[in-house]
């Protein structure tokens, strides 16, 4: 589906049937938890602590009024409560300060990023890591994230590999000096009183 279709069933509600009916039961599945359009984190979330009402007088003194109840302690301790809960991020307990770990883990963020590009979907989803949008933007910023391949820096490679270049240029050598070696040679009684053969390393 295109972007343009997507755009249009995101301000159709109705269109959400027509649309359930292409997807794989993986998506319908979280779509039922977690309805598109919602305007989910991007970010680990922190929710605020239910505080207390004070009321500020006159001379100065603070007033409690009001405590929080244990069902708005519940219901803060419970990310489901929370419209902007994003699955796929952590969440930190306000009340015990505690991260709670992405309610799908990567391995599941990936199956289901790539089922909805392939139905052409993912923007409905909320943000992730995993999605091709992110990708995208982590690869264009970061780059090649290979060893060796960074400014001065160099791959290892094999032994034969990194000694290549100095014997190419041992041998290049060598063949400009082929002529007067070849003299000397000769004029040595072609070989005799040579303790070793000639090469490429010979001064």
């Amino acid at each position: 589906m295109a972007v343009e279709a997507v755009t249009q069933t995101v301000s159709n509600p109705q269109a959400y049937a027509a649309l359930a009916k292409t997807l794989p039961k993986i998506l319908i599945r979280f779509f039922q938890k977690f309805p598109p359009g919602r305007p989910y984190a991007t970010e680990p979330q922190r929710p605020p602590r239910p505080e207390p009402v004070i009321r500020k007088a006159e001379d100065g003194t603070e007033e409690v009024i009001s405590q929080p109840s244990p069902q708005d302690l519940l219901r803060a301790s419970t990310p489901f409560t929370d419209p902007t809960y994003n699955p796929f991020l952590p969440w930190r307990n306000p009340i015990t300060l505690r991260w709670r770990g992405p309610y799908y883990g990567l391995r599941r963020q990936a199956m289901l990023c790539k089922a909805a590009e392939r139905h052409g979907v993912a923007e409905l989803l909320p943000f992730s890591i995993k999605s091709p949008a992110e990708k995208l933007r982590r690869r264009e910023e970061r780059g090649l994230r290979v060893k060796g391949t960074g400014e001065e820096q160099k791959v290892k490679g094999h032994k034969w590999e990194r000694e290549m270049k100095g014997k190419l240029r041992e041998r290049k050598e060598a063949m400009l000096k082929m002529d007067e070696l070849v003299r000397e040679w000769k004029q040595k009684g072609h070989g005799r009183g040579w303790k070793n053969w000639p090469s490429g390393k010979a001064k």
